[in-house]
């Protein structure tokens, strides 16, 4: 897996690639940029070994003003060259990371959640930003970058071939112990830098899910133990970065040795030579240029291989967020414009994990209008149902129908339209309370918001706070108690004017002012829709058309309050031992 040594994947790498397709023309773009520079990096040298040559050696100084007049234009067309190479291997880089990230998020958004069941949070914050970032180094450091480099590695040895072999030769005598050395840094690299990236999503994980819960990590005094698996994890980053700054230290000095030696071959076999009249004051210069621009790209190949191979190892975890098939992979047309509400239930089977059912041949209906309280103990598959109305997770086998469409056959977007949810764990993003009602939904007005409130009741309960309808929750609405924060939650779904209504009705540990809010906003919520509630008041019971007792993922009575009570059953057992209802 992540620790094995992996072979350089060149589907991969041309998937990658592909994204690039629609800036084709760029992409060519630089790819002939790097040839054409590849061409012009051995002129200088050649154009001084012939000024050399020719010029000063013959004192021809008419022609050394034409020569340095070429030498410069050469340069400002090589200066230029190359930022207009930079700067597109740069801005390819960055539009294809744009376009990987918007189709990573949308398929991050569009996931099951039982996607989300089995992904740390942390994990797909890596993929979505760090992971991404490493691709737009294979356009802008990697693929072409190396692809220059090598071409003109070429060019450089093809002109000092052709000028002189035999120098050409004992000049680069050492390039074997250049070639082991850069094999040993780019494996040594290669393997830290995946210790790195692993480091890196394993502290993103951590960090995020700490955060989250920094509750539970405080309140059962448990910081001192969280901070050593911190610092294990954060050591082990620090470790692997060390290693590779290791491989850097030994690298650059060793080439540096190499192009000492092989600049003290050229010397000693050119200057004999030279002595001899067998070659030019010219072709020693020159050569030495050669040596130096050829150097300079060989030490940064093996890290630009390095990097290429990283960006391909963050790829290929972004391609399987792109492949995950843990989305909504069937969805129907019909798009409604009004439902009614009516819900039925035939036979219905679920389970989060293959071959653990979690609720077992439900069936029931629900008229239009009508409110449906599902009581039970925990784990007995109340927020199951609600979960897989709304979608959020398929079911294995059965029907589910909204007024005599299958569930299945509707447009998943436009169906959810007409479904309000408010869940026990209300969640409220960081801005104002008047963005968390509207979810800055350009198309509602705040009079209409305002109205909405008043509708509820809690319009004053707004206005008290330190800026009314501007007052900044911060994140998750910390700045709010857990009723204020489901008030809220009610205001955001009420505004959207659903048909049918799912709450999971949360007023256990609120305070008594709140509690009477919610129930009033509860009342407001339900009429003329239809309600499937999961009831933890015996107030909210009561008052249900129709109570449903669940166990173990069976229905197990079924009626209204009267007559579910008769049957001194298990509804009758939950009413008089379960406390949460008979505190009520």
């Amino acid at each position: 897996m992540e620790g094995k040594k992996k072979k350089f994947d060149r589907n991969l790498l041309l998937r990658i690639l592909s994204f690039g397709k629609p800036y084709q023309s760029k992409l060519w773009l630089s790819i002939s940029l790097s040839i054409i520079l590849a061409v012009l990096t051995p002129f200088r040298p050649y154009l001084i070994q012939y000024t050399i040559d020719h010029y000063i050696e013959n004192k021809l100084l008419q022609g050394l003003i034409f020569i340095a007049v070429i030498q410069f234009g050469l340069l400002l067309l090589e200066t230029a060259l190359r930022f207009i190479f930079s700067f597109v291997t740069s801005w390819l880089g960055q539009t294809v990371v744009n376009d990987i990230r918007r189709k990573v998020h949308e398929k991050v958004i569009n996931q099951n959640l039982s996607y989300y069941d089995n992904t740390p949070i942390g994990t797909l914050t890596t993929r979505t930003i760090n992971d991404i970032e490493s691709i737009n180094d294979i356009f802008s450091e990697g693929f072409i970058s190396i692809l220059a480099d090598v071409l003109t590695i070429l060019a450089l040895i093809g002109i000092m071939l052709y000028t002189d072999w035999r120098l050409t030769l004992v000049s680069l005598a050492v390039f074997p112990l250049l070639l082991l050395a850069t094999y040993w840094f780019k494996e040594s690299v290669n393997k830290s830098f995946k210790r790195v990236r692993n480091a890196i999503s394993a502290l993103n994980a951590f960090v995020q899910e700490h955060l989250t819960g920094m509750y539970i990590v405080q309140s059962f005094a448990a910081e001192q133990k969280e901070q050593k698996k911190f610092n294990a994890i954060n050591k082990e980053h620090r470790d692997a970065n060390i290693k590779s700054i290791m491989a850097y230290s030994i690298f650059f000095p060793v080439v540096e040795i190499i192009l000492a030696v092989s600049l003290g071959l050229l010397v000693w076999w050119g200057a004999t030579r030279m002595l001899n009249y067998q070659v030019t004051q010219g072709t020693i210069i020159a050569f030495n240029m050669y040596l130096n621009l050829m150097f300079r790209p060989l030490r940064m190949l093996a890290d630009k291989f390095n990097t290429l191979q990283m960006g391909l190892i963050a790829g290929e975890r972004v391609m399987q967020v792109l492949d995950s098939e843990e989305f909504l992979q069937e969805n129907g047309t019909i798009q409604s414009q009004v439902i009614k509400g009516d819900v039925r239930f035939e036979n219905v089977y679920f389970e989060y994990k293959e071959g653990i059912p979690v609720l077992r041949n439900i069936s029931f209906s629900v008229n239009a209008g009508e409110t449906v309280a599902l009581v039970g103990h925990t784990g007995a598959g109340k927020s199951s149902i609600i979960s897989i109305l709304s979608r959020l997770y398929p079911i294995k086998n059965g029907h589910i129908y909204i007024d005599n469409i299958e569930l299945k056959d509707y447009d998943i977007y436009s169906l959810r339209k007409h479904i309000g949810v408010v869940l026990q764990d209300v969640f409220l993003f960081s801005g104002t309370i008047l963005d968390n009602i509207t979810l800055k939904d350009p198309a509602i007005r705040t009079e209409q918001a305002i109205n909405v409130c008043k509708t509820l009741g809690i319009h004053d309960f707004i206005m008290r706070l330190p800026g009314g309808y501007q007052f900044n929750v911060r994140e998750r609405g910390n700045t709010l108690s857990q009723g204020q924060r489901q008030l809220l939650s009610f205001a955001r779904t009420l505004l959207f004017n659903p048909s049918i209504l799912i709450l999971d009705e949360a007023t256990s540990s609120i305070d008594s002012e709140s509690e009477i809010l919610i129930q009033h906003a509860i009342e407001q919520m339900i009429q003329g829709r239809t309600a499937i509630v999961i009831a933890h008041r015996l107030s909210t019971i009561r008052k249900a058309d129709k109570i449903i007792v669940l166990e173990k993922g069976n229905i197990m009575e079924e009626g209204t309050h009267e007559s579910l009570l008769a049957q001194t059953g298990l509804y009758h057992q939950l009413i008089h031992t379960d406390p949460e209802i008979a505190a009520s």
